[in-house]
């Protein structure tokens, strides 16, 4: 499924080296909801992880995509999937997906 999930993201079977898991400090993820999409009154399609600061936004497949402009406010590099049973790993900087042992190891 990783290799599946980096050809659709990365449109490459290659691995990519993510130069800022340095910055992941949060690798446990938090509710599968996002706060700014409740307040809005919008719907999210797949939320997403911020592994600086935990704060949960919503998938580019949303409308108003909050994880990637919480990236973009923030500079915060590198997210994470909250769906249930998915748990890799995305760095918006390096354009490199990650799977769970690629973070996880970092912060053992």
């Amino acid at each position: 499924m990783d290799r599946i999930r980096r050809f659709v993201f990365q449109r490459s079977f290659q691995v990519r080296d993510c130069d800022h898991l340095d910055e992941v400090t949060v690798t446990e993820p938090t509710p599968a909801e996002c706060p700014a999409c409740l307040e809005a009154g919008a719907k999210w399609v797949h939320v997403r992880m911020c592994m600086t600061c935990g704060r949960p936004g919503c998938c580019d497949s949303s409308e108003l995509e909050h994880a990637r402009k919480h990236h973009e406010d923030t500079g915060h590099p590198v997210i994470r999937s909250v769906e249930p049973s998915e748990s890799w790993g995305w760095c918006y900087l390096d354009e490199a997906c990650l799977t769970h042992s690629d973070y996880v190891k970092r912060h053992e």
